[in-house]
């Protein structure tokens, strides 16, 4: 910016992209509660796998102060529903044109191939657009089996997808779409 006297100023927006996918996962944590308590599904968030190096003691509280990734982390959520095994992720992406695979790491496809070899249910919730989409496991591997991008267009997100309603009280109506992708009756 240019101001009299010829001084000039510039301004950076510092970005932070660390938790750029927390609100999406409050959202389906608060569902995921919802759903225990209505008795329809047990659905919990895997912790992180960590290891931990360093303690210290304060009040009475343990508190880390070093600690390290003790193992790739596989999808954030898994659990049952109508006896059938349930694994997903949650990701969000700030791009309106397209879903970046960079936000799927290798061990991540891995795993979802493993799911489905298996016979589980697995898929993603994505956060896009300002609308939540489940993107069935199948569909996804397919599309980066057979095609050599390096981020899924939001048409095939639209087209393979199913668009995830949102209510205050109950939350993201994924199971809706779980009965469907999974054969469930």
């Amino acid at each position: 910016m240019n101001y009299p006297n010829k001084i000039k100023k510039e301004f950076h927006k510092n970005v932070n992209y660390a938790n750029r996918g927390m609100d999406l996962e409050n959202i389906i944590n608060d569902t995921n509660t919802y759903l225990l308590e209505k008795d329809l599904a047990v659905i919990y968030k895997k912790p992180t796998p960590i290891g931990v190096v360093k303690v210290s003691y304060e009040n009475n509280h343990q508190i880390i102060n070093k600690a390290y990734f003790a193992t790739e982390s596989t999808l954030d959520y898994n659990g049952l529903y109508k006896g059938k095994y349930v694994e997903f992720d949650a990701k969000s992406t700030k791009s309106k044109t397209s879903f970046p695979l960079s936000n799927i790491h290798p061990h991540q496809i891995e795993h979802i191939r493993n799911i489905i070899r298996h016979g589980g249910i697995v898929f993603l919730i994505i956060e896009m657009n300002s609308n939540f989409y489940l993107l069935n496991g199948p569909d996804l591997i397919n599309f980066i089996d057979n095609y050599s991008r390096k981020s899924i267009p939001f048409t095939y997100i639209e087209k393979n997808s199913y668009l995830l309603e949102y209510n205050y009280l109950k939350g993201l109506n994924y199971l809706k779409y779980v009965d469907i992708i999974g054969g469930i009756e």
